[in-house]
């Protein structure tokens, strides 16, 4: 479905390619190695700034990627809030339903769940993901709950992989593991490109403490099967996220970053945070730098490794080992002053901050010229044909408006809130007492 949205902020190749050469992992142009020149191409050859020849081709495609990007037109103001930070990652919980039963994520009790018709339909999640990437969006997640216990989440990821032709980068998944190995091979081909695997613990017993339900074997499968793939050509970023509680699993800071010695997965370690119903405390939370000592006790050597303005973990490195280790601070050390992430929660309210309590309903809006009713599939044929019949010039001025206007008020009530997004969220005295909504009911 092509959406009749106005303001279409950047051409499609210069959005990944502004994001890729923000990247530390891609050469920047002047940084060409000599080696790539031949002595035949020397006539021909550009110089760069260190004096090294660069081949005709790679110049060529260097002069592309520098057109492109002043070509390119300034990022949605829609998605610019008032501190200059361009949102161009937006995270989509799909689902508020889990097989596991977290500690640090939900009460034991679980849980009341939204109605089902409170919940976005897969049309409607498509819809929105049209009208961010319209705006710039480059990096889509899907959230949960756990995503991967949604009935149709594998033609979700394809409709929303179709994207990539109007300037989406980066389609990705958070995930526990239990259910992936199953349906991978099918989200890899619908456009996947990264997973986040939640895991605390390496060991089977603990698993079930934390988790209060059996399932590791099941999700090491799935990490190991990310892997074999990725030896076959599928380039799939493997993030394994493990929240530290004292008195729980700080012993297995070690093991998890041995488990990168010879295998390529980054391991993230982040500070406990306070959600609704999770009892948190500070005695219960080891500190990102505590976590550092832990670690430099075995391996001293353990070093920073230069990241991405926008990476939401300081990542170091093992020397010798071929993953990485990463630290999420959101407690003792915020990142907040580059935050780039929104939220759009399972029953469709956009939440700008992780820690932030206010929301707006974007389903509401989406809803109002459907009786107020989850726009399904067959509904969703019914909007495609009145846009073809406008393009056909069939429907009256008053109807064409009304098309453009649901979208304008849309994209009028997102940039309101994140005009209204704070320079930060709250510091650890003051999270503690605040009210939040139970992490699986967010979505991460």
């Amino acid at each position: 479905m092509s959406l009749m949205v106005s303001m279409r902020p950047i051409p499609t190749a210069a959005r990944c390619l502004r994001k890729r050469l923000a990247s530390p992992r891609i050469a920047a142009p002047g940084s060409v190695h000599r080696s790539y020149a031949t002595a035949s191409q020397a006539q021909e050859t550009s110089i760069d700034s260190n004096g090294a020849a660069i081949p005709p081709v790679v110049s060529a495609r260097l002069q592309q990627r520098k057109e492109a990007l002043r070509n390119a037109k300034p990022f949605s103001d829609f998605l610019t809030d008032s501190f200059n930070r361009e949102h161009d990652y937006l995270r989509i919980s799909i689902t508020e339903r889990c097989n596991l039963r977290c500690l640090y994520c939900m009460p034991e009790e679980g849980v009341p769940l939204s109605p089902p018709e409170h919940m976005l339909t897969t049309p409607e999640i498509f819809y929105l993901s049209s009208l961010f990437v319209s705006q710039g969006v480059t990096k889509i997640r899907l959230t949960g709950g756990e995503p991967t216990v949604r009935r149709d989440i594998v033609p979700l990821m394809q409709s929303i992989g179709s994207l990539r032709s109007q300037g989406l980068c980066e389609l990705a998944l958070t995930t526990n593991g239990i259910s992936l190995h199953r349906k991978l091979d099918a989200m890899v081909e619908a456009g996947l490109t990264g997973v986040n695997l939640s895991l605390d613990t390496l060991d089977p017993f603990q698993f079930q403490i934390m988790t209060r339900r059996n399932g590791f074997d099941a999700v090491m499968r799935s990490i190991e099967r990310i892997l074999e793939m990725n030896k076959l050509g599928a380039n799939v970023k493997l993030k394994v996220n493990c929240v530290v509680m004292r008195g729980l699993n700080e012993r297995d800071i070690i093991p998890f970053v041995e488990l990168g010695r010879e295998k390529d997965i980054e391991v993230r370690f982040i500070e406990y945070m306070p959600f609704g119903g999770n009892k948190w405390s500070e005695g219960k939370m080891i500190s990102f730098q505590e976590m550092l000592d832990i670690i430099r006790v075995k391996y001293p050597g353990l070093r920073s490794v230069k990241g991405h303005k926008n990476d939401t973990s300081k990542t170091y490195e093992v020397p010798g080992f071929v993953g990485k280790v990463g630290f999420i601070s959101s407690m003792t050390n915020d990142f907040c002053g580059t935050c780039n992430r929104l939220r759009i929660t399972s029953d469709g309210n956009l939440k700008v901050c992780l820690h932030g309590n206010d929301e707006v309903s974007l389903r509401d809006m989406l809803r109002k010229d459907n009786n107020g009713q989850p726009i399904d599939q067959e509904a969703f044929e019914r909007i495609k044909q009145i846009e073809m019949d406008r393009r056909d010039g069939l429907l009256s001025d008053e109807t064409i408006l009304g098309w453009g206007q649901r979208e304008q008020e849309l994209l009028h009530v997102i940039g309101a809130a994140v005009k209204r997004k704070a320079e930060k969220h709250a510091d650890m005295g003051d999270l503690k007492n605040m009210q939040n909504r139970p992490m699986i009911l967010i979505g991460g």
